[in-house]
């Protein structure tokens, strides 16, 4: 579960990525609409990312457990030159590898501020 503070923004960005707007479901205590999770799938897989929107107008900061969510993608450079041309996704940096002989890899910030990483 990731916590956003907009939902229209952040269902655009993880689209843009790939996932699949599955559902919604609003949390509802004492008679009071509290919270609304967002539900997304990607590829064959159902329901795997939980986006959750506050009502009460609270902010965040970005915790230091956070890390990264990790989308593998078969081109990564066609995939980002798309996000860039479609959606003006930008990566923080050039694609690179951690080591040599391993997978390239780059990051985006969601519209929070946090990290999603494709590989």
């Amino acid at each position: 579960m990731v916590r956003i503070t907009d939902p229209e923004r952040s269902r655009a960005f993880y689209e843009a990525l790939g996932f699949r707007f599955t559902r919604d479901m609003d949390i509802v205590r004492n008679g009071e609409l509290e919270a609304t999770n967002y539900f997304f799938s990607i590829g064959d897989r159902d329901n795997v990312l939980e986006l959750t929107y506050n009502h009460d107008g609270r902010t965040y900061e970005l915790g230091t457990a956070y890390g990264h969510i990790a989308i593998g993608v078969d081109d990564l450079d066609g995939t980002l030159a798309q996000l860039d041309s479609e959606h003006g996704i930008q990566p923080e940096r050039p694609p690179y590898q951690v080591r040599e002989g391993g997978s390239r890899i780059c990051f985006v910030r969601d519209p929070d501020g946090k990290f999603t990483s494709a590989n």
